[in-house]
């Protein structure tokens, strides 16, 4: 039962769905029925649905058809209708088909023309697209031909920023482009490009300026130049200084300006044209000659590539290459000024360019880095001037190169640059121009002592004897009396050598200008090479002429009357340096002249070779001596050469009549007791074997003659019998033997009243052998007789005594 039950109900569930689907089909659109009727195959009961499906188009059939017979006279009407419609759609058809016929052939023309309108409108299109596109594409074009014709005339800046804005500006509206790709791939082609051609107009500008660093220095040089002859006039006239300018505004005036790109600086070489000046024309200022355009132009473009410390690094260090270049001297630099100012212009053109460089550009060079390469620089040239400098033995030489070195200084000073080394070292060649000074003015006197005639100097008019003491400074009242034709005392080298020593000091004073020395400082210098220049070089030049062979008394004479009055001149020399350097002889620490030393020196020497050439004279009379030792009887008056040796004794000392009285005595006095010691020693040499009294006689008549000399007071200014003393020695010992007086002699012996003082027993001795010997020779038959007997046995006893006399002083 319950399944009978189950399976009705399960027969009304699907008949009632059966019937839903049914329903919806009928109110469902025909679009959408797939989805109902997958529901009934996707059942079981599809069969019995077909069936109910069926029975419901028969029920639908059958109401059509009721539908239809109700109205079937109405559809008959309705057909009746529809073919009388049928023949006037007919006609209509055929009416319309003409009208279509006509409305086309009428057409064509017209479609042709809107074909026409549409192939315009088309293009009208096309060209306005184009147009647009075109109007993005030109700028990029026009920017890219710009910077071709840019790089094609070397304007590499203004290429570079073209470059930045076709990069950055047009090229990103028109990337899609096919030419704009290929502009994009040259771009860092176009870079590299004009990074290389910077670098290329930089490489020609380091080279240029290479070259023409003289020039640059020269010109800046000529500039300090004008700048201190301003400085001059200026200080000479305070009343204008108003209107003087600093170095620093001369040198800012004459810089360039700094121009970033202009189109008519873009072409350079480096370095302008310039014609010489006329010394009167205004020198141009040292940046005015450079066109600095190629650095800052490589500067801009490597630090808009971001490669600027890499520029700055290449920069550096070609300069630095460059400066190892310009501080390395030619070999010959010491020959001439122009090797010294060639140096110094290609030194001072560097750094007049590096000076500029650092203060127009920001960081390209720093103030550290200049200064590395001045220390550099400023040991290399002062090692390169001591050495060079050192060859030069002309003192014009030395000057020039002194003030050339100065002006270097002064010129580098005003761009900024410490050059208190190069002062210092001005002072070391100092030294070795007062050197060469020296050496030039031992030359000069040199000359002036060979060429003196060493005679009073004549004088046969005022003028020339104003001309004279203008001079040298000379006063004498007595010489100012007399009348004209007279003689200065001196010779003409004395007004030469004070007028040679004053052109010393003008010489000296002359290295000091310009050094920035204090006058106490100039001073100072201007003394110690004075004192060197007597006490060195003009000593030596007097000493090798007073030591010449060939020197006569009369130039010995006269030297010292010279080196007398020189002398007296120190003290004008010492007024004069006063004069020139304001500084008082007072002043501390104020070196004094040593002429008075010098002068008296060279006197001195004079004089002890006056005392010897006097010697030589008296020993070449002496030489002349032919005595006959062995003669019985004396001549009547004395030896002849004895007489002409007095006689040249008188003539030479009335020449020391303007000598000093002391030195007039002390040779003559000097002359008499070597006159006396040379009798002497003729007359005890041992050649002389014998003598007889006759030649002790004659000898005593020759020494009387050398008394009766001394007595006659050939120089004034002895007292008494001074000058006799010098013979004492001969005159007792002749006393003694030609008045045999020996018992007087042998028992005053050794008492301070002894009338034979001065008598040796040594020197008796010897006298006696030797008259003994005679008359034991002469008189060999004689000793016979008792007198003679006596006599020898006299001098036998006298002769014991004397050795016993002797032998008692010994011990």
């Amino acid at each position: 039962m319950e399944r009978g039950k189950m399976a009705e109900l399960e027969s009304l569930e699907t008949a009632a769905e059966h019937e839903r689907i049914l329903r919806e089909i009928e109110s469902t659109d025909t679009a959408c029925i797939g989805p109902t009727l997958r529901s009934v195959y996707d059942g079981e009961e599809h069969a019995r649905f077909m069936e109910k499906l069926e029975a419901r188009i028969r029920n639908h059939d059958r109401e059509i058809e009721k539908m239809c017979n109700f109205h079937y006279q109405g559809f008959v009407d309705s057909i009746t209708e529809l073919l009388k419609v049928r023949g006037e759609a007919q006609k209509l058809k055929n009416q319309v088909t003409d009208t279509n016929r006509k409305l086309q052939n009428e057409g064509k023309e017209l479609i042709i023309a809107m074909e026409e309108l549409k192939q315009c409108r088309l293009q009208q299109r096309n060209i306005s697209a184009t147009v647009d596109k075109l109007t993005l594409c030109l700028p990029v074009l026009e920017m890219y031909s710009k910077l071709r014709e840019q790089m094609k005339s070397k304007r590499h800046y203004p290429a570079l920023k073209t470059l930045e804005h076709l990069e950055h500006t047009y090229l990103p509206q028109v990337s899609h482009y096919r030419f704009c790709k290929i502009m994009v791939d040259n771009i860092p082609k176009l870079r590299e490009e004009i990074k290389e051609v910077s670098m290329s107009d930089l490489k020609d500008f380091l080279e240029s300026i290479r070259k023409h660093s003289d020039k640059i220095g020269e010109t800046a040089m000529k500039q300090a130049q004008q700048q201190r002859n301003l400085d001059n006039i200026v200080s000479q006239h305070p009343r204008i200084s108003g209107g003087k300018k600093s170095k620093k505004e001369v040198c800012a005036s004459s810089d360039l300006e700094v121009k970033n790109t202009s189109p008519m600086s873009e072409q350079d070489s480096g370095i302008l044209d310039v014609e010489d000046e006329d010394e009167d024309e205004e020198v141009p200022g040292a940046q005015d000659l450079v066109d600095f355009s190629p650095v800052y132009r490589c500067l801009h473009i490597y630090s808009v590539l971001g490669a600027r410390e890499t520029f700055e690094n290449y920069y550096r260090k070609q300069r630095r290459k460059q400066a190892r270049l310009v501080l390395q001297p030619p070999s010959n630099m010491h020959e001439t000024l122009d090797g010294y100012r060639k140096y110094f212009n290609q030194i001072v053109g560097f750094f007049v360019v590096e000076d500029h460089i650092l203060h127009t550009t920001q960081g390209l060079v720093n103030r550290a880095y200049i200064d590395e390469l001045w220390e550099m620089a400023l040991s290399k040239t002062i090692a390169a001037l001591r050495t060079h400098s050192s060859y030069c033995s002309d003192p014009s030489l030395v000057l020039d190169l002194k003030n050339l070195i100065v002006l270097f200084a002064d010129t580098l000073q005003g761009y900024g640059f410490p050059v208190n080394q190069l002062f210092d070292m001005l002072l070391e060649i100092r030294d070795q121009y007062s050197e060469t000074l020296l050496k030039k003015w031992s030359g000069v006197f040199r000359n002036i002592l060979d060429s003196d005639n060493y005679s009073p100097i004549p004088v046969i008019s005022e003028e020339i004897y104003k001309k004279i003491v203008g001079q040298f400074p000379f006063q004498d009242a007595e010489l100012e009396k007399q009348p004209f034709p007279k003689k200065f005392p001196f010779s003409e080298f004395v007004p030469k050598v004070y007028n040679q020593i004053k052109e010393f000091i003008y010489a000296c004073l002359k290295f000091s200008e310009d050094l920035h020395l204090s006058s106490t400082e100039v001073d100072d210098m201007i003394r110690k090479s004075t004192n060197l220049l007597l006490t060195r070089t003009l000593s030596n030049c007097l000493q090798n002429v007073i030591k010449r062979k060939n020197v006569g008394l009369t130039e010995l004479v006269q030297i010292i009357i010279n080196t007398t009055h020189l002398e007296k001149s120190c003290k004008f020399l010492e007024e004069f340096i006063t004069n020139i350097t304001n500084v008082l002889p007072e002043t501390v620490h104020t070196t004094k002249l040593y002429g008075t030393t010098t002068f008296k020196d060279a006197r001195h020497a004079a004089e002890e070779e006056i005392y010897t050439n006097l010697n030589q004279k008296i020993d070449q009379f002496l030489q002349l001596a032919d005595y006959d030792w062995m003669t019985m009887e004396p001549s009547s008056k004395a030896s002849e050469y004895l007489v002409d040796l007095i006689g040249f004794l008188r003539s030479t000392f009335a020449v020391f009549t303007h000598l000093p009285g002391k030195v007039a005595q002390t040779a003559c006095m000097s002359a008499c007791k070597h006159l006396s010691t040379s009798l002497m020693q003729l007359l005890l040499e041992a050649e002389v074997r014998q003598l007889t009294l006759g030649a002790l006689q004659q000898f005593n008549l020759d020494v009387e003659e050398c008394e009766q000399f001394a007595r006659s007071g050939p120089v004034p200014g002895f007292q008494g019998d001074t000058l006799q003393l010098a013979f004492i020695d001969l005159r007792q010992l002749l006393d003694l033997f030609i008045q045999w007086d020996w018992s007087t002699y042998l028992a005053d012996y050794g008492q301070p009243t002894c009338k034979y003082l001065r008598v040796n027993p040594t020197t008796a001795l010897v006298l006696l052998e030797k008259m003994r010997d005679t008359s034991r020779k002469n008189n060999v038959f004689a000793q016979f007789r008792k007198n003679e007997r006596d006599k020898q046995k006299l001098i036998d006893t006298v002769a014991k005594q004397l050795r016993s006399l002797i032998n008692s002083h010994h011990s």
